[in-house]
């Protein structure tokens, strides 16, 4: 950022289309500059206090910051402060090639979304809807490589009915577009649980008991397709949808206590080919209570000891080694 500052031809030259680009293809083939965002306590080796509910401890809470870490070596690289030097709890809605969208920990429809860039420290704030009428379900950020644009997906329900609508937002033309038609199959009663944005899709589990699917939302051609889970899935809070390998996958706690390997538990894992599930080789990690975080981009399983913990571990699925930090 200091180079944006040291003269007129330099800073143009740092703005413009062509070294942007070349830059962040540089970055992404390979894979330079690569950081975890993560929210922690500010001692990064307290030890994880475990409460049912965080909303009766709100000094707890308010200790909790962001921060970049090595995707690596998983050390602290960088302290973030909201854009705005707002102090109000903030939550990360997506990444993509360095760009970030945040909005209120507690989504409503007066929730201001910001994309941001920490590296260059700049920001856009999104233009408020006027859709008061509706209630949030889900607020997603990613690129849409096929028509190179930025794209920030709101999923909504309308408090009368129930019934369901989706907003697009592109950042090339800086604006909304609501989505209202929708196919027959989500004109019924689900609910809507974890997600994941890749390629400019959306994806959404849904519930539409007692089957389990997963909902794509194309933020590009604005098409929605359906994919119906595997007969073993019964429970959405074992359930994760992740990107592995350019395809998404889900990963499900079928038998918590159960693993051949003595000292690994077990994830089952399936992949999503040519619109059919297909079941892989289960993931193994630590015999513990871990929680999914995500896939590196080396395609690693992130996990986590708990929701607000300073224990990560990377597990590799080919070779079956796992890295603790």
């Amino acid at each position: 950022i200091r180079f944006l500052f040291t003269c007129k031809s330099w800073s143009d030259l740092i703005n413009s289309s062509s070294f942007i680009t070349t830059q962040l293809n540089m970055n992404v083939t390979k894979h330079l500059h690569v950081s975890l965002l993560c929210l922690h306590y500010p001692d990064l080796k307290r030890p994880f206090e475990f409460y049912e509910n965080y909303e009766d401890y709100p000094d707890l809470k308010r200790e909790l910051e962001w921060s970049l870490f090595s995707n690596e070596t998983f050390e602290h690289c960088s302290k973030l402060n909201h854009p705005l030097g707002i102090k109000k709890d903030y939550r990360v809605y997506g990444s993509s090639n360095g760009l970030v969208c945040i909005s209120d920990d507690k989504l409503d429809t007066k929730s201001p979304i910001h994309i941001w860039n920490p590296s260059v420290r700049k920001f856009r704030t999104l233009a408020m809807s006027t859709n008061v009428k509706f209630r949030y379900i889900a607020l997603q950020f990613g690129l849409h490589p096929g028509v190179n644009d930025y794209k920030v997906v709101r999923m909504l329900r309308v408090h009368k009915d129930d019934s369901f609508a989706v907003e697009v937002y592109s950042l090339s033309t800086d604006s909304w577009k609501m989505v209202e038609e929708h196919p027959l199959w989500l004109k019924c009663t689900w609910q809507n649980h974890r997600g994941t944005f890749y390629n400019g899709v959306a994806y959404h589990i849904i519930e539409k008991f007692p089957l389990f699917s997963v909902m794509s939302f194309d933020s590009g051609s604005e098409k929605f397709e359906e994919f119906i889970a595997p007969d073993a899935i019964r429970c959405w809070s074992r359930l994760y949808i992740e990107v592995y390998k350019d395809q998404i996958c889900l990963l499900y706690y079928l038998r918590l206590f159960h693993c051949e390997e003595e000292g690994m538990s077990q994830i089952e894992f399936w992949v999503l080919q040519e619109k059919r599930w297909k079941e892989m080789r289960p993931f193994l990690y630590p015999f513990n209570y871990y929680n999914v975080v995500g896939f590196s981009i080396d395609n690693e399983l992130l996990m986590e000891r708990s929701s607000y913990g300073n224990a990560l571990y990377l597990c590799n699925y080919e070779s079956k080694q796992v890295l603790e930090t």
